[in-house]
């Protein structure tokens, strides 16, 4: 039952994000930031990680879930490190897969040749 769920629930947040496209006409960007900006604001009220537990990869897969990361791993530092850890915390859990982002784009363009 967890695939279901976490099929039903990842295919939703894809369903949004493909929505602000078609019917309201955004770009990449702006949706981006606003799955981005919906995930944290879930997550600062404590309603993410809920979901997290119902739907498994279908709530850590899309990009609401880097939202989530950034704002506990804020929070989470917060509580022990004050103000500074605010701005570390959101480095500390998001590194990895930001570095990993990175690399591999550099290694992609210097593989492939991109256009533009």
């Amino acid at each position: 039952m967890i695939f279901f769920w976490a099929f039903v629930i990842g295919g939703f947040i894809c369903v949004i994000g493909q929505l602000l496209f078609d019917i309201f006409k955004l770009n990449p960007g702006q949706t981006l930031s606003i799955l981005v900006v919906t995930g944290a604001i879930l997550d600062g009220f404590g309603l993410y990680e809920p979901l997290i537990d119902f739907a498994g990869a279908g709530a850590t897969v899309p990009i609401t879930s880097f939202g989530n990361s950034l704002v506990h791993g804020a929070m989470a530092e917060a509580e022990t490190h004050g103000l500074v850890g605010v701005v570390t915390g959101m480095f500390e859990v998001t590194s990895a897969g930001i570095s990993a982002a990175i690399i591999f784009g550099v290694i992609g363009a210097l593989i492939f040749k991109p256009k533009g």
